[in-house]
């Protein structure tokens, strides 16, 4: 195997761990992690220096131990970098690419846009069965003095 390949696979690797730290859900095959890495590593090949800023950023996750780490120490470590471009190289890109994926909208019972088909009020507004009941006070102004 070529080096560059072997490079890249391992990047993708350490991309698709970083992800599943990033935006963890249990229902999530890993699948889905892979595609949101690819477009990581696609968004990457951008310009030479966001290339660049990829490739060391996933060095040093592999310095730090990062594949071994717990999810509370993989999560600590993530914190720790959270401001530099490398961080904000994989967020970017892996949140649209996680959250934009048609897959991840079955699997968090989004059904998609409803614009086009009158909105949420009459199609679904008040289907989350998952969430709680709602508590609705009513607001009782104060007597004015």
């Amino acid at each position: 195997m070529p080096e560059s390949t072997k490079t890249n696979t391992d990047e993708r690797k350490m991309l698709i761990e970083m992800l599943r730290v990033l935006y963890p859900h249990q229902t999530f095959g890993a699948e889905i992690y892979q595609k949101a890495a690819d477009a990581v590593i696609a968004a990457s090949e951008a310009s030479p220096a966001q290339k660049l800023t990829l490739q060391k950023g996933i060095r040093e996750l592999a310095i730090a131990g990062f594949a071994k780490m717990d999810p509370k120490g993989a999560t600590k470590h993530l914190k720790s970098i959270e401001g530099n471009a490398f961080f904000a190289a994989v967020t970017g890109p892996g949140l649209v690419a996680l959250y934009s994926d048609h897959d991840v909208w079955k699997l968090l019972g989004y059904e998609g846009a409803s614009h086009h088909l009158g909105g949420y009020v009459n199609r679904g507004f008040n289907d989350l069965d998952w969430l709680p009941e709602p508590r609705i006070t009513e607001y009782e102004e104060p007597e004015k003095s």
